[in-house]
């Protein structure tokens, strides 16, 4: 491991655990579905105290992106995963194409929407917008076995607006129209959603085309400001 993950991690140690709040931790995991332990910090305080841990230290390089990813998904708590997915957005322009098997791993590891959900549309976006090609690996997820790659695939283009592939964004939701997840499901209407700012009359055409086969949440959610 980098020095720089090594000090960084021991940094967000300490400071987190100053700030540990026992009792709303318990409100957390719960919330969560009791998947992971949590230390009870609000998302403003464990950024204001991720703050303290960054001072004074340098940008990473690529390799010291990925040394901090995994040894924040290595720790118990969701504050670290939680902390990587923030360091891993305000830093991704550093990471080269192959960052997106990182990428992978962290989206299967550990998986719930908070963490998949902001890899989704800004990690895995910024690297798919930057490097064309990845779009053969969105190809592959938006088939896989885990539910968390297909989320992801549907998602990626979520803020890509006038820039959105449309074939792989409806192909995508099609592919997956009859899927059982929740997750999956709910993902098809908020991509819809989305792009509907954009073209409504296309997200108009795709649910009038796919009625039959879309789940009554995903069609739900993408009529929602049709």
């Amino acid at each position: 491991m980098s020095d720089l993950a090594v000090v960084l991690v021991d940094r967000l140690a300490g400071a987190f655990e100053q700030a540990r709040d026992p009792e709303r931790a318990v409100g957390a995991a719960a919330y969560m579905r009791d998947q992971f332990p949590f230390l009870g910090l609000t998302s403003a305080v464990r950024r204001a105290r991720a703050r303290v841990a960054l001072a004074g230290l340098p940008p990473p390089a690529e390799s010291e992106l990925r040394d901090v990813a995994l040894a924040c998904w290595a720790r118990d708590e969701r504050e670290f995963q939680q902390f990587a997915c923030d360091y891993l957005i305000r830093h991704i322009g550093v990471a080269g194409p192959a960052f997106l098997d990182t990428v992978g791993e962290l989206i299967t590891t550990k998986s719930w929407w908070d963490t998949v959900d902001p890899l989704a549309t800004h990690v895995v976006a910024d690297l798919v917008r930057r490097h064309p090609a990845q779009t053969a690996r969105m190809d592959e997820w938006s088939g896989a076995a885990d539910m968390w790659l297909v989320r992801t695939a549907i998602l990626h283009q979520l803020h890509y607006r006038e820039a959105t592939d449309t074939g792989r964004l409806f192909g995508y939701c099609a592919r997956q129209a009859g899927h059982r997840d929740f997750f999956v499901r709910k993902a098809i209407g908020w991509a819809l959603r989305h792009y509907a700012r954009t073209d409504p009359a296309a997200v108009r055409a795709f649910l009038t085309a796919h009625a039959g086969n879309l789940s009554p949440l995903s069609i739900r959610e993408a009529s929602k400001h049709l």
